[in-house]
């Protein structure tokens, strides 16, 4: 997927547990990155702290930056002008792009944090040369995005490719939307760390990381059968903490119900960009939505 990039560009990356801001070269690399907790007291509060370090990356960058992108977990109305984020309590139909680009005087592009993630991989990651791709966030909430035929989808309101709310299992616990069955409330961190009383993802037994990697092969495997693709790019602090043990079984999950000729042999693989996907994707953002 060609992404292009004329300067560095300011990018956000806002998930379930943490912000990240930071300068992205037109290459893809991070020049300079800021971190912060997503989990606030107000809406305002979690907004000043975006800005606070958006202006202390632009400071250490020294040099002018003219647009900016955002990579945020959904769903959004608008094409993303306003956000609520499932995973974010006091965000409900929050005006973001036009806030931020107030508050730092300049374009801002926002777009699901999981499509952003498909840009990047198809830019620099996992999907360089192909064009039909799934590309995963599995962290504290699930998301994805979606490429077919070299084009990231859409939808009607800009919320394609929500994985994360495809039925996987009977029963289990409900999600952030009140669905019951489906792969966010079953996989996620959230989902988790309630299996585990309040314990941390990281500390999950080996067994609940392989059902963890089941349902998400098997989230993938539908997607495949569905769109005729054959690779999915998965990232998150979830998904890449529990390596092997979630990548092999999402790989035997795949592999048992892709069956038909245009799904056969889809793959799982981890997303080579880590920690520096999302802000690497809130970059292709700007650079596709203002371009």
């Amino acid at each position: 997927m060609e992404i292009v990039l004329g300067d560095p560009v300011l990018a956000v990356d806002i998930g379930g547990t943490k912000v990240a801001v930071g300068v992205v070269a037109p290459g893809g690399r991070v020049l300079h990155e800021r971190r912060g907790p997503s989990q606030a007291q107000d809406e305002e509060a979690l907004f000043s702290l975006i800005v606070e370090l958006a202006r202390e990356v632009l400071e250490e960058h020294g040099q002018p930056v003219s647009v900016c992108g955002v990579g945020s977990g959904g769903p959004s109305r608008g094409n993303h002008r306003l956000l609520s984020p499932l995973n974010i309590a006091v965000w409900r139909d929050f005006p973001l792009r036009d806030r931020l680009a107030e508050a730092l005087g300049m374009p801002v592009a926002v777009d699901n944090d999981a499509k952003a993630l498909a840009l990047a991989e198809g830019w620099v990651g996992g999907a360089v040369g192909e064009d039909n791709y799934l590309a995963m966030v599995v962290s504290t909430g699930i998301g994805g995005g979606i490429v077919l035929n070299g084009r990231l989808l859409d939808g009607a309101d800009g919320n394609a490719g929500h994985i994360g709310h495809i039925f996987v299992a009977e029963g289990g616990r409900a999600d952030a939307a009140g669905a019951v069955g489906l792969l966010e409330g079953q996989a996620s961190g959230t989902a988790i760390a309630d299996l585990l009383d309040g314990g941390a993802p990281a500390g999950a037994p080996d067994e609940m990381r392989r059902r963890v990697g089941t349902l998400v092969g098997r989230g993938v495997g539908s997607v495949a059968n569905l769109l005729d693709l054959r690779l999915a790019v998965v990232g998150g602090s979830v998904a890449l903490g529990y390596g092997d043990d979630f990548f092999d079984a999402a790989q035997a999950e795949i592999d048992r119900i892709c069956r038909l000729v245009h799904s056969q042999g889809a793959r799982i693989i981890p997303s080579p960009l880590g920690a520096d996907g999302g802000l690497i994707g809130a970059a292709a953002v700007a650079a596709r939505g203002l371009s």
